[in-house]
């Protein structure tokens, strides 16, 4: 495997991470009142996409294999907490 190969297959694996933290920080953008927001749009979805690359990496390391429902399962979990910690969740 080349390295035009493997960095494609890397940014392949780590696409459907990228993707839910973009639309989710969008979403909580959009359906937050602006005083829950805390930091700028790119650092909150820098921050959510950390956690979920733990979660999906963390996964694969488990299962040995990527694909697995319990993993798309870790990543949304791993998703909504760090969103739900950065907009303040555990203060009300």
């Amino acid at each position: 495997m080349g390295t035009s190969d493997f960095l494609f297959h890397l940014l392949n694996f780590f696409a459907p991470v990228f993707g839910v933290a973009v639309l989710l920080t969008a979403a909580s953008g959009l359906l937050l009142r602006p005083t829950a927001r805390s930091g700028s749009f790119w650092t909150r979805c820098a921050i959510n996409a950390g956690a979920g690359s733990l979660a999906w990496v963390a996964a694969l390391v488990l299962f040995g294999r990527d694909g697995k429902m319990v993993a798309y399962l870790a990543l949304t979990l791993a998703l909504a907490s760090s969103e739900w910690w950065q907009t303040g969740g555990f203060r009300k």
